[in-house]
């Protein structure tokens, strides 16, 4: 298992683009992704009642068809709250890739990024198509534009791919995710695609990919929001050539591994790239008697907006942490909580016993002050963990929402 640079164009078979459309004012704002022969695929989506009409298109596809083969997306608008022109719209994007790339619209995912409310520009959207299946390459600089193409106040684009061995045979998965407000998924994650060689049941597939967002996008949280418009999508076209998995064994543990590492990490660079954020917060829980209290802990921590503010200002304020464990829902005995910060600056015990420590408030600053920093919560009351990543919470987090639409 080894990493390796690339994202969604990284696995055999995998071809992507990213152009400038016109949505948006002078940037790239409408993706493809596509996979040269049929692909089994999966999905999971936003818990939110409210969903966007490439969300419920998407549900569609992911239950009904029997294999996929492309995944196109705009940012700028979302599609969302647009009634029955909005479904219209939203099938017309389909049916204008399926054209381009001659494949049926049933195998056509869609995904929208952007302001909630507003129409697609259809004509616009079409004629993007058009340009999308044009400027189809292989490579890893294809697969960036695409990644490129789904932002909107990301300030960066966000790729992972490794490879590995099934059956003799080097398998790649690699993947792209966009996000940085409105986070905080209950299902999967903001926009991502995920692609593989890999032969693999579909069955497997969505047990995989459901599994996995457990301890992956659903760990991540910006701003409580979680959005209309949430999608992750996986497809594995079989290119690899390795025996096809139809069942849980060795194989089937070595895929759901290189999986968990693309997502964690396209997670983790979501997180750090909160709207306004200045840093990664990781907020570990162990010591705990069952792991879904240790989520319940980690999620109610990295979610609060006092300690969020607090790793802003580099400020070791332990006490907002317990409260914000207090307040979770999980019975624990506070009397036993130990509490550590930590940075490649350097470790410190805050806590021990619920009681703070003679600890340096100059070096818990300089611990605080780095790029990613990390929080360890031990309950001492058993052996299962978690871990949550969130961001701070800035000034500029205001800023930028404040005026999202103008």
């Amino acid at each position: 298992m080894k990493l390796i640079n690339g994202g969604v164009t990284a696995a055999q078979g995998f071809l992507a683009s990213g152009v400038y459309a016109g949505i948006k004012k002078k940037r790239k704002d409408m993706a493809l992704v596509y996979s040269t022969v049929p692909a089994a695929q999966a999905g999971t989506f936003t818990t939110n009642v409210v969903k966007a009409a490439p969300v419920k298109w998407d549900i569609i596809i992911t239950q009904e068809s029997e294999y996929v083969q492309a995944v196109v997306l705009n940012s700028g608008v979302a599609n969302a709250c647009t009634g029955v022109e909005g479904d219209q719209n939203n099938e017309k994007m389909a049916q204008a890739v399926a054209e381009a790339l001659k494949i049926t619209v049933n195998a056509v995912y869609t995904a929208s990024t952007g302001v909630i409310g507003k129409q697609l520009p259809i004509d616009v959207i079409i004629e993007g198509a058009k340009l999308l299946a044009g400027e189809l390459t292989e490579g890893s600089e294809a697969g960036t534009n695409a990644a490129q193409a789904i932002m909107t106040t990301d300030t960066y684009s966000k790729e992972c791919a490794v490879s590995f061995v099934i059956d003799g045979k080097e398998v790649k998965l690699g993947g792209m995710a966009k996000g940085s407000g409105m986070i905080h998924p209950n299902m999967a994650t903001m926009l991502g695609v995920v692609t593989t060689d890999l032969a693999i049941s579909k069955e497997l597939l969505q047990e995989a990919l459901s599994a996995d967002v457990k301890k992956s996008f659903n760990m991540i949280s910006v701003d409580r929001d979680t959005s209309t418009n949430d999608s992750l999508l996986l497809l594995a076209n079989g290119l690899a050539g390795n025996k096809a998995i139809t069942e849980k064994n060795e194989n089937y543990e070595s895929f759901c591994k290189a999986l968990n590492i693309v997502t964690t990490d396209l997670a983790k660079k979501m997180a750090a790239d909160g709207e306004g954020a200045t840093k990664l917060f990781e907020m570990q829980v162990i010591g705990a008697e069952t792991e879904e209290e240790a989520v319940i802990l980690s999620k109610s921590i990295i979610t609060s907006s006092l300690v969020k503010t607090a790793i802003f200002g580099n400020d070791a304020n332990w006490g907002r942490i317990l409260c914000a464990m207090g307040y979770a829902g999980v019975n624990f005995d506070p009397d036993h909580v130990d509490l550590y910060i930590e940075s490649p600056d350097g470790k410190l015990k805050l806590v021990e016993n619920g009681m703070a420590t003679d600890y340096s408030e100059e070096i818990a600053t300089s611990i605080l002050s780095g790029k990613e920093v990390k929080a360890t919560a031990d309950l001492k009351a058993g052996k299962a963990s978690a871990t949550a990543w969130g961001c701070d919470l800035s000034y500029d987090y205001v800023k930028i929402n404040a005026d999202y639409r103008s």
